[in-house]
């Protein structure tokens, strides 16, 4: 029954009451990480070290001494945050076999608290894609494609066609810690973002993912894709919980300088029970080319309910959304180049053999180290770092991004509280669907709703909303304003309530013998 709980109300309470010991909730998310294997959400599950730190939250609790909400919670950690004695990969033959001597500040924060670390999650090579499809340990399986829903729904198209290649993507780049979350192996994972890679792979598995402002928390240990847009960020199955790890990983960190200055007050999110001083904000530019007219009906059903609850819903412009992508795009690879340049095989992760030379063991570590995605963005930044390229792509791509942040400044400044729009163009392909296009493609075509929220610094969390035709998940998106995330999540904890978005009714995957075990979908560990 724990398992079906929210954090602060059921699960913490029946740890401190002794209705559950960690070990057991331990125990128990190791059975269903091995029952569901095969999702391949987790690259490495780190069971001895997870039943030890279980064992050590139990004497804590028979002493009357837990270490807050977190003490005995099963998490999980998306593999591009450094994890000391666990191996960090992610998922790249650049980093197999690395072991950080540190912990990531987020992670420590975590443990601190008590928190129980299960393990490492899958996700695209470095953090570079939208579908979790683009690692070195091969895709994740989104769990909803084994859910009954899905199965009663989705026909085979032909007699001999394989009943298991109809499976469908997480979303990415944090596939594995959504996937997690939504299989319940977990009750809360960190993922990172920086144009979407939380938000999108929780729409897609019908979890909460959030999105906070830059610099609230710390990116100390956070293996870095672009400097200046990553956040790490918090999946969870109700904003109640999101909340709650919010609040354990805020605040300043002397170990990264952009981190906030001012102390960070934890808050416990209330009922709202009057919106009618609220004004959300509907972006026009949202209505962008792909979005699907199943997500743009819920988008308009989801204003109509702040509506008829009161709250003044008004269509609002930011005029530089349509060149986000494009400009996304360049200071994207602009600084992957920069980024990755600190793999060359000299001072950890992969080294080649080939020792004609220094440039050529160069060469050949980062040709066998990297993919082909990963390198053809270090081509691209380079390019657009190139010094006949520099003012006409880096320095204009930059006076963009001011644009694009000010547009959403002027709209939060005429006197919208929240904006609400669509997670992503639609719910989630099958995979088969997914890879007949390349990653620049798709990437470009799955961030576009989501990059520009990075791009500002704004918070933003994805709320799952409803299922498709299909049986799948779809989110719908609310940005808030700066450091405003209490206010952010109070709202979407209102809009949660009034969806009641339906439980996973889950299979045991390739197991039919198994039968199926059915969760309830708002697990919360408050």
């Amino acid at each position: 029954a724990a398992l079906k709980g929210g954090l602060r109300f059921q699960v913490s309470a029946a740890l401190k009451e002794g209705r559950v010991a960690p070990t057991e909730l331990c125990q128990r998310c190791l059975s269903l990480i091995k029952s569901t294997e095969f999702l391949n959400a987790y690259i490495t599950v780190a069971e001895e070290t997870a039943l030890k730190q279980a064992e050590e939250s139990e004497k804590r609790y028979r002493r009357g001494q837990p270490l807050g909400v977190l003490d005995g919670i099963p998490i999980a950690v998306k593999d591009n945050f450094n994890t000391a004695g666990i191996e960090t990969t992610c998922a790249s033959n650049m980093l197999k076999g690395y072991i950080s001597p540190y912990n990531a500040t987020v992670v420590q924060k975590l443990l601190d608290q008590g928190a129980v670390l299960l393990g490492k999650t899958n996700l695209d090579e470095f953090a570079m894609g939208s579908g979790s499809t683009d690692g070195v340990f091969g895709p994740v399986r989104n769990p909803w494609s084994y859910s009954r829903q899905y199965k009663e729904k989705s026909v085979p198209k032909s007699h001999s066609e394989d009943k298991d290649s109809n499976w469908v993507i997480t979303g990415g780049s944090s596939g594995g810690s959504a996937a997690a979350v939504s299989s319940f192996t977990c009750f809360a994972a960190l993922g990172s973002d920086t144009g979407g890679s939380t938000r999108n792979p929780a729409a897609h598995c019908g979890v909460v993912g959030l999105k906070p402002t830059y610099g609230l928390l710390s990116r100390h240990g956070l293996i870095p894709l672009v400097n200046s847009m990553d956040v790490p960020g918090i999946l969870t199955r109700c904003v109640d919980d999101a909340a709650v790890v919010l609040s354990s990983l805020a605040g300043h960190d002397p170990k990264d300088s952009t981190t906030i200055q001012d102390n960070f007050k934890p808050f416990e999110l209330s009922d709202l029970t009057d919106v009618s001083k609220l004004s959300i904000g509907i972006p026009k530019e949202y209505h962008a080319p792909g979005l699907s007219s199943e997500i743009l009906a819920l988008w308009s059903k989801a204003a109509d309910l702040f509506k008829n609850a009161g709250a003044k819903v008004i269509e609002v412009s930011l005029p530089h959304t349509r060149y986000s992508i494009v400009c996304y795009h360049v200071l994207c690879t602009a600084e992957v180049a920069s980024n990755m340049a600190r793999f060359d095989g000299l001072e950890y992760g992969h080294r080649s053999d080939m020792n004609k030379s220094t440039e050529s063991m160069y060469a050949a570590t980062r040709r066998e180290g990297f993919n082909d995605v990963v390198r053809g963005r270090i081509l691209s930044g380079n390019y657009f770092l190139l010094k006949q390229n520099y003012e006409n792509y880096f320095i204009k791509a930059q006076k963009v991004r001011r644009l694009i942040a000010n547009d959403f400044v002027k709209v939060f400044g005429s006197g919208v509280d929240i904006l609400l729009t669509p997670t992503t163009l639609s719910d989630a392909v099958p995979y088969m669907e997914f890879i007949k296009e390349d990653n620049r493609t798709r990437s470009a075509q799955d961030d576009i709703l989501t990059q520009a929220a990075n791009m500002a610094g704004l918070p933003a969390i994805n709320v799952p909303t409803a299922l498709s035709e299909r049986g799948l998940p779809v989110g719908l998106q609310f940005i808030g304003r700066s450091f405003q995330e209490k206010q952010l999540l109070t709202v979407a904890k209102w809009f949660e309530k009034q969806v009641k978005f339906p439980m996973i009714q889950l299979e045991e995957g390739k197991r039919h013998d198994h039968g199926v075990f059915q969760h309830q979908k708002s697990a919360s560990f408050l």
